[in-house]
């Protein structure tokens, strides 16, 4: 029930009860005040015998008709009190001489103490006590939250095998260098990122991308830390720093990700300010304005029905079951291998009607293959050679099935003076040759005459010019992924309109457009193309969503409402650059962020409808003299545990 956006976290000296109002999702952060058992029954012994007491005292007085002379009953009630509520009085008075008056501290401080003065000691207990237990539960479900998430992803290993001097050495991660050798056994998880070393190995890598699939990596393939080996003992070349691997940063990044505040919890935020110094002074004008209004006004009757106005206004409910289902938002999408870089962006997800997409490696898997070689006027290996040779100085998926073909055809070869030129391909130098390897807009840039009836293959091409003049062109396939079609169907079920940009030919995009239904497509886009293609796409009125690979449309990544980066793992720029990361290739993915989000929504405004509704009944109830205290903390704890509940139940849905 703490409210946020406050100081630091504030731990009672007797108590040892932990009050948050700090910026974030959590009231209690565990590094400050939290101790390990502090939601058992023992760390809130006082609570427990506060409760024995109000038993005994109300047992004694309805049960058995006993009635305590005033002094008596007012120690032993004080006891319970103070036992229940002394962390929230400190905290309070704390608050007040900072000149913070309106806040719940303050609020249930004055509700109880009001209540002592009027000589309603029972209900001043149960007020104060079951905010406390109401605090008590609430704090154990937004832990219970944290840890799955750290449970989740921090399954980076203390220990790891290290190969030095030809001997296995155990070492903590943080001091293995990079470039040294790593020994893996079955079912251990890998420590840090790396290069497999062995010819093969399998790996499971549910906590990295959400499949239980395994994932058989290659000689040469990468390998990051999480995965876990399944079958043989593995060697793996180290390659980033234990800081620097790419679990480590989504790490990272889902915590970051629960300061990002929604617009929803921003307003509720900004509400609770405006609200709670509201109900304070209709609280005190429900006391002074019936004196001039009512003529059988009676003191004791309107100061009761302003301490019940006070507890049922107090905004619990809100200020942390509305954080919390965020929250849960965020964990289920990580357990289903998406991350949110911040809870807006499960926002932005409910708003989207337009999803636009890059071809290359999110619908279709990127893994090119060489399907002919056509030389003109050379022969066919000595094309690949110079074409191979040149590529090999690019990260693009077409260079690198160029080079994979060449195999070592082509190692003794050098390119010297390379450039790439962004939307086009590369230019460099080769046995004192210009050399140009790149689509058809590269030939035409540099006025070079080609056969015409190459713009009809279907096929990514290649063409490469020696010495500004043609010398041939080499296909490429690409695959479109399995789950491509069946993505693109869920995303017209949720009316939302699919868009590729590609800078592709025109026949390529197209012929992929027919295979999996997409709406729209625009091939033969340099960078620039597509900024402008989302650009006009958004001044129609469109939310955009943009899938990409985040390192070459970034851009547009920035411009989009929401970007969208597939298999973020292999790139760190992904990381960076995205609002969301898809951490495998799976189109179908950005369906279940789109859900996610929708879920989210829908659980937050159920909690504020539940939250507003109960308090603005029980809120007049109270003012008409109808509800007493009993009933004013009963409905707002129990509305208050009820949206947690609500909240929690996130994190237990199956997309």
């Amino acid at each position: 029930m703490t409210e946020p956006n406050k100081e630091k976290t504030l731990l009672d000296p007797e108590t040892k009860t932990g009050y948050s109002e700090t910026e974030g999702i959590l009231p209690i952060e565990q590094s400050s005040v939290v101790k390990p058992d502090e939601n058992s029954w023992k760390a809130h012994w006082d609570l427990l015998l506060s409760f024995f007491i109000l038993t005994i005292v109300l047992v004694l007085e309805y049960g058995f008709k006993m009635e305590l002379s005033r002094p008596v009953a007012l120690t032993i009630n004080s006891i319970a009190y103070l036992l229940a509520g002394r962390g929230v009085l400190a905290l309070a008075f704390r608050k007040s001489i900072r000149g913070d008056i309106f806040n719940e501290f303050v609020l249930m401080s004055v509700a109880t103490i009001g209540a002592f003065c009027i000589g309603e000691f029972e209900e001043g207990v149960a007020v104060m006590l079951f905010y406390q237990i109401g605090e008590w539960f609430q704090s154990a479900a937004v832990n219970r939250a944290k840890r799955s998430i750290k449970a989740l992803l921090d399954i980076r290993p203390d220990e790891v095998t290290v190969i030095r001097n030809d001997k296995p050495e155990v070492l903590n991660p943080s001091l293995v260098d990079i470039g040294e050798t790593i020994m893996v056994k079955p079912g251990e998880k890998v420590a840090l990122d790396g290069e497999l070393i062995s010819e093969n190995a399998s790996f499971n890598t549910a906590a990295l991308t959400g499949e239980s699939k395994p994932d058989t990596k290659y000689k040469g393939e990468p390998v990051l830390a999480g995965m876990i080996n399944l079958n043989t003992v593995s060697e793996v070349k180290v390659t980033a720093a234990f800081k620097d691997s790419k679990l480590s940063r989504i790490l990272e990044m889902v915590q970051d990700a629960t300061a990002r505040k929604s617009q929803t919890q921003l307003f509720i935020s900004r509400f609770a300010k405006v609200y709670t110094p509201i109900v304070f002074f209709l609280a005190l004008a429900l006391v002074v304005v019936p004196y001039f209004i009512v003529d059988t006004y009676h003191f004791y009757t309107w100061f009761y029905r302003a301490l019940v106005f006070l507890v049922i206004s107090c905004p619990c409910a809100l200020v942390v079951s509305i954080p919390l289902g965020y929250f849960g938002g965020i964990g289920l999408a990580s357990r289903n291998g998406i991350l949110f870089k911040g809870s807006n962006f499960l926002d932005v997800m409910t708003r989207v009607n337009t999803i636009v997409m890059d071809k290359t490696g999110t619908l279709t898997k990127g893994v090119f293959k060489v399907q002919q070689v056509v030389p003109e006027g050379m022969e066919a290996n000595e094309l690949i050679r110079l074409t191979s040779a040149l590529e090999r100085n690019s990260t693009h998926p077409v260079g690198k099935a160029i080079t994979d073909y060449a195999g070592e055809t082509a190692d003794d070869t050098k390119a010297t003076n390379v450039e790439e030129i962004a939307g086009h391909g590369l230019k460099g130098t080769i046995d004192n040759k210009g050399i140009l390897a790149g689509n058809l807009k590269l030939l035409k840039k540099y006025s070079i005459d080609y056969p015409r009836e190459i713009e009809q293959i279907v096929d990514t091409i290649v063409v490469v010019a020696i010495s500004n003049r043609y010398a041939g062109y080499i296909t490429i396939a690409d695959e479109i992924k399995e789950d491509a079609a069946s993505a693109i169907k869920a995303m017209h079920e949720l009316n939302i309109e699919t868009v590729m940009l590609s800078g592709d030919k025109q026949s390529v995009v197209d012929h992929v457009a027919r295979q999996i239904g997409l709406d729209e497509v625009y091939g033969d886009l340099l960078p620039e193309g597509k900024v402008e293609k989302v650009q006009w796409l958004k001044d129609q009125g469109r939310h955009i969503a943009f899938v990409g690979d985040g390192v070459n449309d970034a851009p547009v990544i920035a411009l989009a409402d929401a970007g969208i980066a597939m298999g973020g793992l292999g790139s760190d720029a992904t990381i960076e650059t995205a609002d969301i990361v898809i951490q495998n290739d799976q189109p179908s993915k950005i369906v279940s962020a789109i859900k996610v989000g929708k879920i989210t929504r829908n659980i937050v405004w159920q909690n504020i409808s539940l939250a507003m509704g109960v308090k603005i009944v029980v809120l007049i109830l109270g003012a008409g003299g109808i509800a007493n205290l009993w009933e004013a903390v009963i409905a707002d704890v129990g509305v208050a545990l009820l949206a947690i509940l609500n909240a929690v139940r996130i994190q237990r849905i199956k997309l």
